[in-house]
């Protein structure tokens, strides 16, 4: 399945690679990369160990996704974690372990008017570890503002909003993602760069809907028919990796102030160019890759951004701080 680079988000990032100050791409690290990458086992997530119910997997990882964004503390550095029977969860996944335990207690985070009427006095007893979740004001505001959209327009159920639709991320402005930044405006992570150029990333809407499409396709329960329209997730952990291995390269100014903790403004030239980068490098670094593995074998650009981000999240090594909700 070759990479549709027309998509929305792939499209619109030529502009800032072909403009970028602070960010550069290495395209001979590309390659040496995937020489040896291409012979490794990609394998899917594991996300459904406890929603056996495919609706209510699709219902808790919309939940998930919405909350998905800032877990490390903008003044210290520290990383959101949890311990669970002498196994620490951090970031993401312990908050993935904590919805589930609050789920599975009787709170039912799956209901559009319990969402609505979440307090952040209810989220603090579900989110805690060893500091305090950044953000968690927004958070609830997030929450708050999904709840009552899907109270008033879906019947509290996020099942009526995918089952409104085809099974494509793009249609004519139908499309799984179309509808979802529309009804939902939470999820429309876009950004202008130097003024001119419109740069769309979608990196919680494109996580939703990957990670639906992982644990469901194999059942045929939910097919998402152009994947290979979807681009890499825009977080802080994949520019880090990218950086390890050479694949992309800051500037001096820019490495400071990731070292120092220096906060990278939402929008800014400097937050846009990491983003743009790390998804042009990782779809390039995926075409590589397929050009060395047999046809029945080909990636598509999801598989590498999770067998990346699997083994690169929990690293200490400093990422660019930006206070946003989009990730």
């Amino acid at each position: 399945m070759e990479i549709n680079w027309e998509a929305k988000v792939l499209s619109s990032l030529l502009p800032v690679i072909e403009n970028s100050e602070e960010v550069i791409i290495n395209n001979d690290e590309i390659k040496n990369v995937a020489r040896w990458m291409a012979y490794e086992e990609f394998i899917l997530p594991q996300n459904n160990k406890l929603r056996k119910d495919p609706e209510d997997f699709i219902r808790t990882t919309f939940l998930i996704n919405t909350l998905n964004f800032a877990f490390t503390d903008f003044k210290t550095s520290v990383k959101y974690s949890i311990e669970r029977d002498g196994e620490i969860f951090s970031d993401s996944e312990a908050m993935f372990k904590q919805i589930h335990e609050a789920i599975d207690s009787g709170t039912n985070l799956l209901d559009g008017e319990v969402l609505a009427n979440l307090t952040i006095e209810d989220l603090g007893k579900i989110f805690s570890g060893n500091i305090e979740m950044p953000m968690m004001a927004e958070r609830v505001q997030a929450l708050n503002s999904v709840g009552i959209k899907l109270s008033s327009d879906f019947e509290g159920d996020w099942m009526n909003f995918i089952n409104a639709g085809p099974k494509r991320l793009y249609k004519d402005g139908e499309g799984l993602i179309e509808r979802l930044l529309i009804e939902f405006p939470r999820f429309n992570d876009k950004s202008i760069y130097k003024d001119t150029y419109e740069v769309h990333f979608y990196k919680l809407a494109q996580l939703a809907f990957w990670g639906i499409h992982a644990e469901l396709s194999g059942s045929k329960y939910f097919v998402i028919e152009d994947m290979n329209s979807m681009s890499a997730f825009a977080d802080y952990i994949i520019p880090v990796a990218l950086e390890v291995m050479k694949i992309t390269e800051y500037s001096e100014n820019l490495k400071d102030k990731i070292l120092e903790g220096t906060i990278i403004e939402r929008d800014s030239q400097e937050e846009i160019e990491i983003r743009a980068a790390s998804l042009f490098a990782t779809a390039k670094l995926t075409e590589e890759i397929n050009k060395r593995r047999n046809k029945d074998d080909q990636l598509i650009i999801p598989q590498l951004d999770y067998r990346i981000w699997k083994q690169y999240h929990a690293t200490h090594r400093p990422h660019h701080l930006t206070v946003t909700t989009m990730y």
